[in-house]
């Protein structure tokens, strides 16, 4: 009766092997296919040569700028607030 269950659990652990061999195998080519798919993914066909660029910057350096001021603040208060306790 040993070598009888030692077969099932041998054939089990292989069973498992595999299962997870196969896992690993998908999730590579899942991987795979995902970091390559933007390659040929285009939102939008390219532009004529009469086109000029325009810059991002409307605003967004104030709002970095604001948003580096209020963690500056948090942190000074955080600071703080540990001192006290």
């Amino acid at each position: 009766m040993k070598s009888a269950s030692l077969v099932v659990h041998s054939s089990f652990l292989i069973l498992i092997q595999l299962i997870m061999k196969k896992n690993t195998i998908i999730q590579i080519f899942s991987l795979i296919l995902f970091m390559t798919l933007p390659m040929f993914l285009l939102a939008q066909p390219g532009f004529d040569d009469d086109v000029s660029d325009v810059p991002v910057d409307g605003g967004l350096s104030l709002l970095v700028a604001a948003g580096v001021g209020y963690g500056a603040k948090r942190l000074k208060a955080m600071k703080k607030n540990v001192n006290k306790n």
